[in-house]
């Protein structure tokens, strides 16, 4: 490789500058291979200091309007390989694949739009998270914010603030890099501390307020508001402390509602000048804002009764004997979800007795997992079988029946609350991740969903025992064991 290009770009997320490099490389007919993309200050990688190729003629090819769109995003990430991708992607369109970026299933296409995406919604998050404090300087006041951004978005997000604040003198300070704003113009500085952020200012009480007027108890979902608002950004919002307040009122907030009805329009829109102080939270600020403060075996009771009374179970139920639902301590680290319960476990009203359950007791034992301090369920609560004979046949749940089942999964295990859920199963990491994946591309890895639950798929225990040869039997429980192991040092 020692023909390769070093290319030493002048920023994280210089997009002017990567452009014009990529069309020096491409009129030069540089493949993508042996180029090696670098940023100031970075350390000397394989090609050093090897210069760029000289200016050349430059490149006649038109190049898609939508992957210029993407690539001014997608820079922006914060994955060293991005401008490799970018210049891969490019290379290929110039090359004569004008229709890449229509196709969907390609993996660099799908990894430049998972880029774009995680960037716009890192955008998104220090808009609507940013809080800005009041101080006095010598020039007089200013406004600092502190946030922690996943990419490099803060130069071009800084438009946003000059827009909406340009009257004001601001600053937004990160660990990466700082901006400035005198009302006139923008310094992008070197990065700071939370420090250096003052912890609140006069207008704090005012915002508490304002949340407090917009909260609607009636339309309450947690499941939303902790996908939208990420146990890392608590720490910067003033409204976080009333959150659980406001929580552990909204039922009676409901009720009140409905008992007033309906009320007749005021004459005039009325204005409350000041905002009514709220005593501060009594209760404590748990570990997740969004969750009641309830005792959470009481509500994993109150779970399963209201699955057992439901009159919309899907049709086939009928013919099971009994609900199997969850068990195990609340609080336990880690969480095992499976299937479906089998006969066994359908007739005893327990999960994993049968002999799945078994070998999986046997196989957490080996790991070290201590087994009555973990929590068992199934992704699906009832067993699904066809009769034949004296037997009752398995059957697959379909996707229908996990949709059903994955609000009573989630809440479950919102409930207990583990460290660590472990999917045993396509179906169970279907009903966790809210789509099918192949178990075989992401066994071993540890997934988080959209709403910032940890998983770590592995086969369920059921695989091992369908496998048709001892030998075979013998190594992929080896394997499971160690996948069991590994879940365990993840919340070691």
């Amino acid at each position: 490789m020692s023909d390769g290009v070093g290319i030493l770009l002048p920023g994280q997320a210089d997009f002017a500058a990567w452009r014009q490099q990529a069309r020096r490389l491409l009129a030069a007919g540089v493949p993508p291979e042996r180029v090696e993309w670098r940023v100031l200050g970075d350390q000397p990688g394989l090609f050093g200091g090897a210069p760029p190729p000289a200016e050349a003629a430059p490149v006649t090819a038109s190049v898609p309007r939508a992957f210029l769109e993407q690539a001014e995003i997608a820079i922006r990430h914060r994955d060293p390989e991005r401008f490799a991708l970018l210049y891969r992607i490019l290379w290929r369109i110039v090359r004569g694949e004008h229709g890449l970026m229509q196709v969907a299933t390609d993996a660099d296409i799908v990894r430049l739009q998972a880029m774009a995406k995680a960037v716009r919604r890192d955008a998104h998050k220090l808009h609507a998270f940013l809080r800005f404090r009041g101080i006095e300087t010598e020039q007089g006041e200013r406004y600092v914010a502190w946030f922690e951004p996943d990419h490099h978005i803060l130069e071009a997000e800084a438009g946003f603030f000059i827009r909406r604040f340009a009257a004001l003198r601001w600053s937004i300070l990160t660990p990466e890099a700082s901006a400035h704003w005198d009302g006139e113009t923008l310094r992008i500085g070197a990065g700071g501390t939370r420090a250096e952020a003052p912890p609140e200012d006069a207008h704090e009480e005012l915002w508490r307020a304002y949340y407090r007027s917009i909260f609607n108890p009636a339309r309450m979902k947690p499941d939303a508001m902790r996908a939208e608002m990420p146990v890392k950004y608590w720490k910067n919002l003033p409204e976080a402390r009333d959150i659980p307040r406001l929580m552990a009122e909204a039922p009676q907030r409901v009720a009140e509602m409905v008992a007033r009805g309906a009320t007749p329009a005021a004459p005039r829109r009325q204005r409350s000048l000041q905002p009514q102080a709220m005593p501060e939270v009594a209760l404590p600020m748990s570990a997740d804002l969004f969750s009641h403060t309830e005792d959470p075996a009481a509500a994993l009771a109150a779970l399963r009764a209201e699955l057992e009374r439901r009159n919309d179970l899907p049709p086939w139920t009928a013919a099971a004997t009994q609900l199997v639902f969850g068990e195990g301590p609340p609080g336990a680290p880690l969480l095992f979800v499976g299937e479906q319960p089998g006969d066994e476990e359908d007739l005893a009203g327990r999960p994993f007795v049968g002999p799945a359950g078994r070998l999986f007791n046997r196989a957490a034992e080996e790991a070290g997992i201590d087994r009555p301090a973990a929590y068992v369920t199934n992704a699906v609560k009832h067993f699904k079988f066809k009769p034949t004979g004296r037997r009752r046949l398995h059957q697959s749940p379909d996707a229908g029946d996990i949709t059903y089942y994955r609000p009573f999964l989630k809440r479950e295990i919102e409930l207990v609350a583990p460290q660590l859920v472990v999917s045993l199963g396509a179906t169970a990491l279907r009903a966790l991740t809210g789509k099918p994946l192949a178990i075989t591309k992401v066994r071993g890895e540890l997934i988080e969903t959209p709403d910032g639950l940890r998983v770590f798929p592995t086969v369920h225990p059921s695989y091992l025992l369908r496998l048709p040869d001892p030998e075979s039997k013998a190594r992929e429980y080896d394997r499971f064991v160690a996948d069991l192991r590994a879940a365990k040092r993840e919340v070691a």
